[in-house]
């Protein structure tokens, strides 16, 4: 008889005839155990921006890319996928502007910003989200312009909110100066009015668009009088 034969036979037999028992009693209590889940860390807010900065070790830019990753993978923690609409998005604007403040002339963070975090479906979230945008904008208008653009639309088409629409589309219209911007962006305002009835102000605007020289594309030039024509066709109905 080898060794293991030995000690099987040491066994006593009731042990043996217990052990399917247990075997059945432990497949029945790993059933009833609640499935292993995975809880969601809560966002910590930045530390603070001269820690930032020195952490960036004289490479801001590469370091505000690094912890922009790092945000925008953090609602996908290991085992867990969190919706956008369960983060803090007070500590996520917190995040965003201390990435902005070691690279101001990054655009990541408001795409992220209008197009991410801006896009969830919770009202209160997104106009956080959207003033945390025009905010940003009015920094640096003219190379800004395309977030707070998305907000317009966000405003108008997500929210269903044309007087806060029209507030982001006036604030275009106001600063941004630079002529290499499409001349839509600063014409928004217009169409916004239009849209929600004010058609002697979106007139006004309209015609001293045009008496102002700024339009010299003849294409748009010739849309715009045709709009024109269209609201004094409107006016007299």
């Amino acid at each position: 008889m080898g060794a293991r034969e030995r000690s099987i036979a040491a066994v006593p037999i009731s042990a043996l005839a217990l052990l399917p028992a247990a075997l059945a009693a432990q497949l029945y209590w790993h059933h009833r155990l609640p499935p292993p889940s995975a809880a969601a860390t809560g966002l910590a807010a930045p530390p603070p921006q001269p820690v930032l900065e020195v952490a960036a070790a004289g490479d801001p830019t590469s370091f505000a890319k690094v912890l922009m990753l790092r945000l925008q993978a953090f609602d996908n923690q290991p085992g867990i996928s969190i919706p956008f609409r369960a983060l803090d998005y007070g500590r996520v604007i917190a995040w965003l502007s201390a990435i902005l403040r070691l690279d101001e002339r990054a655009s990541y963070p408001l795409l992220a910003a209008a197009r991410l975090y801006g896009e969830v479906s919770d009202p209160a979230r997104q106009r956080l989200m959207l003033e945390f945008v025009r905010e940003e904008f009015l920094k640096d208008p003219n190379r800004r312009w395309p977030w707070m653009a998305h907000a317009v639309f966000v405003a108008r088409h997500r929210l269903h909110d044309m007087p806060l629409a029209l507030r982001y589309a006036d604030a275009l219209a106001a600063h941004v100066t630079d002529p290499g911007v499409p001349p839509w962006v600063t014409q928004m305002n217009i169409f916004v009015r239009v849209d929600m009835g004010e058609t002697e102000a979106a007139k006004v605007l309209l015609g001293g668009l045009l008496e102002s020289g700024r339009i010299t594309d003849p294409a748009e030039q010739r849309f715009l009088m045709r709009r024109l024509q269209e609201l004094e066709d409107s006016r007299g109905k």
